[in-house]
This record gives structure tokens, C-alpha cells and sequence, in this order.
């Protein structure tokens, strides 16, 4: 493992969540939650991941309840985006078509970046408590879907990684980038940083190409 593992495991882990609560605030507020519902949904959803991560590895309980500093981050994100969105409504109000789109595209943006932060910070958790380089690859992938998936659960709408541009896959590819080279004793501070910056690429090339995994093919009978 890296020589800076726990610090770059928190580092991960606050940029993770950060990103992901955010995104989660922006859902809530366009879903038209209250203030109480913006702080739970971005809590769920740059918690949710690291709390299921955490109960697979036995790691209880959960850092998402039991750390301050992550959840004193999610809160913060949700009050951010709450306090913050009514200026933007405002400025993207004037621009047909924009307000929607600006905040999809911003979650989009956001989700890349906990996707690649979370799949690589969790399987970078997985193998510092010895867990196994298959399990440790699947955690690292709950960990990057598990708080969208809840978050998206929660505000009615079908789950991003069931139904958008290549989510599971990129996630996929960079836990196991991260579990082969901790097995051939290569796993650095520098692989890490490249495995979150290959995920973000290849997922917000994804988004722009409009690049999905293959569905089944529409017959006019549905």
C-alpha cells in the first residue's frame, strides 16, 4: 500500500463525499424537497456508499455515522446547495432551457467525480483490511454507485447507473486497476491519482459521447 495510505484515504474519502452530496443536493432541489429533505438526500448520497462498504467489510460502524469530519461535510454540501440555488435559478431563469440543463449536467459533473474518487478509495479500504482481490474489487464499485443509487431511489427517478451513459464500467475499471497493481506490488500514491483521473475521464466522455452499455433492441411490439 502507499506509504501516505490513511491520509490519502480521508483526503479521498472527503473529496468523495463532498462530491457526492452535492450532486445529491442538487437532485433534492430539483425534485422541489425542503430544506430537511436537500441535508438527507445529500447525506445518502455522499454517505450511502462508504456506510454499505464499510458493513460488507465489517468495518462497524460505518464512517459515514461514526466521522465527524464526513458527515460535518455532507451537511455542509446540502446547506451549500440549498442556500446557493436560488441565485443560480435566478441567473439560469433568464436563459431559456438553461436551469435544467445546467443542473444535470452539474450532477453529471459531480457524480464523475465521486464515481472515481469512491471506486478507487474503497478498494484501497477493502485492501488495507485484507480483504480478498475479487470482494475487493466489487466493494470498490458499491462503494462508487451505492450513494447515487440511493440517492436516486429516494427522489423517484430510475437509478443513473441503471439507465445513463457508461456509469458501473468506468468504476468497474478502476477498482480493478487498483486491485492488479496492489497484487504485483505496485500500488503508489501516483497509480491511485491516475486510476480516480482515468475513471473521471472515461466517464465524462461517457456523458458527452452518449456512450451506454448495450441495451436490448427496441421491437415495435416493446
Amino acid at each position: 500500500m502507499p506509504a501516505t495510505d490513511t491520509g490519502l484515504q480521508l483526503a479521498l474519502e472527503l473529496l468523495g463525499v463532498f462530491a457526492f452530496a452535492l450532486s445529491g443536493g442538487l437532485v433534492a432541489v430539483r425534485r422541489g424537497l425542503d430544506l430537511v429533505g436537500v441535508v438527507v438526500l445529500a447525506w445518502v448520497a455522499g454517505l450511502g456508499g462508504g456506510i454499505i462498504r464499510d458493513v460488507l467489510i465489517g468495518d462497524v460502524p460505518p464512517v459515514g455515522i461514526s466521522d465527524w469530519r464526513l458527515v460535518a461535510v455532507a451537511v455542509a454540501a446540502g446547506l451549500l446547495t440549498f442556500t446557493a440555488h436560488g441565485r443560480v435559478r435566478v441567473v439560469a431563469a433568464r436563459t431559456r432551457g438553461l436551469r435544467l440543463g445546467l443542473v444535470t449536467r452539474t450532477v453529471q459533473a459531480l457524480d464523475a467525480v465521486g464515481l472515481a474518487v469512491f471506486c478507487v478509495g474503497g478498494s484501497v479500504k477493502a485492501l488495507s483490511l485484507g480483504v480478498a482481490p475479487l470482494p475487493a474489487v466489487v466493494v470498490g464499485v458499491i462503494t462508487a454507485v451505492g450513494g447515487g443509487l440511493l440517492r436516486d431511489l429516494l427522489a423517484g427517478q430510475v437509478p443513473e447507473v441503471l439507465r445513463r451513459e457508461l456509469y458501473a464500467v468506468p468504476a468497474l475499471l478502476g477498482a480493478t486497476g487498483v486491485v492488479t497493481a496492489h497484487a504485483v506490488g505496485a500500488l503508489t500514491d501516483l497509480v491511485l491519482a491516475g486510476s480516480v483521473i482515468l475513471v473521471f475521464v472515461i466517464r465524462i466522455v461517457a456523458v458527452g459521447l452518449g456512450l451506454n452499455a448495450p441495451t436490448r433492441l427496441r421491437t415495435g411490439e416493446h
